[in-house]
């Protein structure tokens, strides 16, 4: 692609060019079919001619032939099935762009991240961060239960512990590095058996913190003699067609021996291998993961020290998971017919299970440090994405004043498409505290509070914003734009949005408030009464933000509260009968209403 294709033109090239590949290797795959047909007719008609004179022998050599073509065609299916991650890849990719990511629902769709819905959240729910068409399933392109973890803990950061400043610079530095990286992230896209498999970061590290009991090596290595003795009585007893009392008194007392031995230890073995079981699930996964990771080598602090962090003595973390994962295949293996019958002589379990434990005492230590290194690059990478799909969204800047600060020029929403985002400039700063937002019924007053505050959560996330610039001073964010009632909490909607309202008086100062239609669920005389209350508290605690309203008399609360407060609306024209927005926000207060309007509109008789 030239150098100034667009992340469109990029995507689509790809996606043709892995459609092609596919296509060369399915047909590849199916003559690899046809022959197999050919060699196990050859087979048969070899059988046929061995009752015929034939040597039976000859038998051999098709079979053989059919055994390399049967691995060659299974190698060939994975590297297609490889090719058709790759190619869903570019196709959300492309779905991203187009704005048409929100209806996904096939096989490898986003993770819309529902799971990190929380109503007692100062912002989140009010702001769209997570469920469906959520900002976290815009963003989130992590294979990992961890690396999903990590980014939606950064989104939930901006309503309290919200990180340095020079936390989020170096993040701005590792995303600059990761952005041009497309054949990194496709890579990651299409590891493991599916395209969305997860590694649970909790389980493992829990099992690796567990403290570890290694067996003595004397118990290990009288285990191995005991295996080896048992297996060589058994042979010599097969071997003499199960006759020889010698053999047979050999077998039975040296397997009597070793099974008191393991005997023993067989309750300890036993729950060491079953507490393995779940958090060794998807290490195939993990291992893959660290050793693409492992190929990189970065510039940036913040990846040189996460890259440094996944090498234990200079050995790769990837070998040492492979060992661990191999060892737990080695569990697992015991539902096979042939290690069911024989592994009790070798005695497969209890080697298996001092394996693991010797295992988790050399590396038990280094995972979390493993998987926190992981999610975190994976969370990294998500951004990363992001800002290499929206080239023109630039990094916000940070303030080290303690005086609140927003100052968005051109904001827009990052979940509406472009070509249906208007964007608005927002300035709060000294003495300017308040904008009262009032407007007709769909003007935008509700998108632009969300506007700023996704671009906030953005900013504290360490992303890339969708803004002309962004410059902002440390901010913990609340929002009261979507309060609902609650039958299992017993709350009306009116308690839950005084609640929240509680809640957002409480954040740690200076604060960000993004209040929608204050009290709407009380009469007009209280309405006033605390709504004015309310601004004026928040005010004296240094906090900033918008409030929108239809009541009017809420918007005299700005001019009486001088320079520290200001008036702004959206407006609406009826042209040819029907209403037009341009949402677009002006200074003053709105002079119409088109409640009526809409009423009509709907074909209501009023």
């Amino acid at each position: 692609m030239p150098p100034g294709a667009s992340p469109r033109e990029i995507y689509t090239e790809r996606l043709a060019g892995r459609t092609r590949r596919l296509a060369a290797a399915i047909r590849k795959r199916d003559r690899i079919g046809y022959l197999r047909l050919l060699v196990f007719l050859s087979a048969a008609a070899v059988v046929w001619y061995a009752f015929h004179g034939l040597s039976l022998w000859w038998f051999i050599i098709p079979a053989g032939v059919f055994i390399v073509l049967a691995g060659w065609q299974s190698r060939m299916e994975r590297d297609a099935e490889c090719v058709r991650r790759g190619i869903r890849f570019y196709e959300q990719g492309i779905a991203r762009l187009e704005n048409r990511w929100q209806a996904a629902v096939a096989a490898g769709a986003p993770e819309p991240g529902a799971r990190y819905l929380d109503p007692h959240h100062p912002c989140a729910s009010d702001l769209d961060l997570f469920g469906r068409a959520s900002l976290f399933e815009l963003l989130s392109t992590a294979r990992t239960r961890g690396g999903e973890d990590r980014l939606a803990s950064w989104l939930k950061a901006a309503s309290g512990a919200a990180p340095a400043a020079s936390v989020l610079t170096a993040r701005h530095d590792a995303i600059d590095e990761l952005r041009p990286l497309l054949d990194l992230r496709e890579q990651i896209a299409v590891l493991g058996d599916d395209y969305r498999t997860g590694v649970n970061p909790d389980q493992l590290a829990e099992w690796s913190a567990t403290p570890a009991r290694p067996f003595p090596m004397w118990k290990r290595t009288l285990a191995f003699v005991f295996a080896l003795l048992t297996a060589a009585a058994l042979i010599w007893w097969l071997v003499t067609a199960l006759a020889d009392h010698n053999a047979r008194l050999a077998l039975f007392t040296i397997g009597a021996i070793e099974g008191s031995f393991a005997l023993t230890m067989r309750a300890e073995i036993l729950s060491l291998v079953h507490s393995v079981e779940e958090p060794a699930r998807d290490l195939a996964l993990l291992s893959e993961l660290l050793a693409t990771l492992e190929q990189q080598q970065f510039r940036s602090p913040l990846l040189g020290s996460l890259r440094k962090a996944i090498d234990i003595d200079g050995q790769p973390a990837s070998r040492r998971i492979r060992s661990l994962r191999r060892l737990t295949d080695m569990v697992d293996s015991r539902d096979n017919p042939f290690i069911r019958a024989f592994g009790p002589v070798i005695l497969w379990t209890t080697q298996t299970g001092m394996a693991i434990e010797a295992w988790r005492a050399v590396n038990g230590p280094h995972i979390a440090g493993w998987l926190d290194a992981v999610s975190e690059i994976e969370a990294l990478s998500s951004l990363a994405n992001y800002a290499w799909e929206h080239p023109g969204d630039p990094f916000p800047k940070f303030t080290g004043d303690s005086a609140p600060l927003f100052d968005g020029e051109e904001m827009g929403h990052p979940l509406l498409p472009d070509a249906q985002c208007v964007r608005n400039t927002v300035k709060l700063c000294a003495p300017l505290q308040l904008l009262v937002v009032s407007g007709s019924n769909m003007s935008g007053k509700s998108t632009l509070l969300r506007i700023v505050g996704v671009n906030t959560v953005l900013a504290f996330a360490g992303a890339p914003v969708r803004a002309r610039s962004l410059t902002l001073s440390h901010l913990s964010v609340g929002a009261s734009i979507r309060a609902v009632d609650s039958l299992e909490e017993g709350h009306s909607r009116f308690m839950a949005e005084i609640l929240r309202l509680k809640q957002v008086l409480e954040l740690p100062a200076p604060a960000l408030f993004l209040l929608d239609e204050l009290l709407g669920g009380t009469n007009s005389h209280d309405r006033a009464v605390g709504s004015e209350g309310l601004i004026r508290a928040l005010l004296a605690r240094r906090a900033i933000g918008l409030v929108t309203t239809h009541d009017l008399s809420l918007s005299r609360v700005a001019d009486d509260l001088g320079p520290a407060a200001a008036n702004v609306h959206f407006e609406d024209r009826l042209e040819d009968g029907r209403l037009v927005f341009d949402y677009k926000m002006r200074s003053g207060v709105v002079e119409r209403s088109n409640a009526l309007d809409l009423m009509r509109a709907v074909g209501l008789d009023v």
